[in-house]
């Protein structure tokens, strides 16, 4: 998959290698020193593979001598019982290594897998699918580049690369037209927030909007993307209608699976989901020696 990889990983693998290892692996120990195997990575359900690097560099940083041999690639579908990787090397490294790799891979493919579905489910829209910042803490860039991995987008990394204003910064600014004032002011005074669902990205200032006439209140302020929060059916194909193109439309609140083709048919721009990050069902891997220990 052709997609950035987070610039995180080695402190993120770093961090649940200490969690989890401590001050010793003490069952590996019963292990001789010396011993070598071979082992398999397996998934028991099919999926989609996300998380190569951070299983490349669990293993690295136990042992760098230990050999890994993928036979998919993040982004690729991969069927039940399939091996997804080999490893060769010292044994005791890596069963040390074995739980926190899993972790991370089950948890990513279990993200890039459910954001497939959404993807295929508007295969041939001009509707993006977007994430949002309900992701595991300290797992962000990991899981906004498995969403990449299942073909959906991404909305903002943090607070630090967008103007979103919500209904608390609505009320705490003085309402919509003054708070999109204040965010000009903002992006003219030099801070660049970036473009919600492209890439290469440039600035935006996005409102959530409850009704029509906040929407047309967002436009009329000059904001450049609206939120329709929690619209019904109607009502999101009653804001196209009124938007006119004069501002992009992004759908957040009452999402599902099933309901993404008909929100994509009333023309919006984006539908943004929690679900892609937080509703999070690991896939389910296993990792096994398939030959007989050796010792050297």
């Amino acid at each position: 998959m052709d997609s950035p990889l987070p610039d995180d990983i080695a402190q993120s693998v770093r961090r649940a290698l200490a969690e989890d290892v401590g001050s010793g692996d003490l069952t590996a120990m019963l292990v001789p020193a010396e011993a070598t195997g071979t082992a398999e990575l397996i998934t028991r359900e099919a999926m989609v593979l996300c998380g190569t690097a951070w299983v490349d560099a669990v293993f690295r940083e136990l042992d760098p001598d230990i050999t890994l041999t993928w036979h998919a690639s993040d982004g690729d579908h991969v069927a039940a019982g399939a091996v997804l990787c080999t490893l060769s090397g010292l044994v005791r490294p890596i069963l040390t290594g074995e739980r926190t790799a899993l972790n991370f891979l089950q948890t990513l493919s279990g993200t890039a897998t459910v954001a497939a579905a959404w993807a295929n489910a508007l295969v041939g829209s001009r509707t993006k699918v977007l994430d949002t910042r309900k992701t595991l803490p300290g797992l962000r860039a990991a899981q906004k580049y498995a969403v990449r991995c299942g073909g959906c987008s991404n909305h903002r990394m943090g607070l630090w690369d967008g103007i979103l204003i919500k209904e608390n910064h609505i009320l705490a600014a003085g309402g919509i037209t003054a708070a999109v004032a204040a965010a000009r002011q903002t992006i003219d005074a030099g801070v660049r927030p970036q473009q919600v669902g492209s890439d290469p990205r440039g600035h935006f200032i996005e409102v959530e909007v409850e009704n029509l006439a906040e929407l047309h209140e967002a436009i009329t302020a000059g904001a450049d993307i609206a939120m329709l929060d929690n619209f019904s059916l109607e009502g999101i194909r009653e804001a196209t209608h009124a938007a006119q193109g004069r501002i992009q439309l992004e759908v957040s609140g009452n999402v599902t699976l099933e309901r993404l083709p008909e929100l994509a048919a009333t023309g919006v721009d984006f539908i943004s989901a929690g679900t892609l990050t937080k509703d999070l069902r690991a896939i389910d891997l296993s990792l096994r020696f398939r030959y007989n220990l050796n010792s050297v």
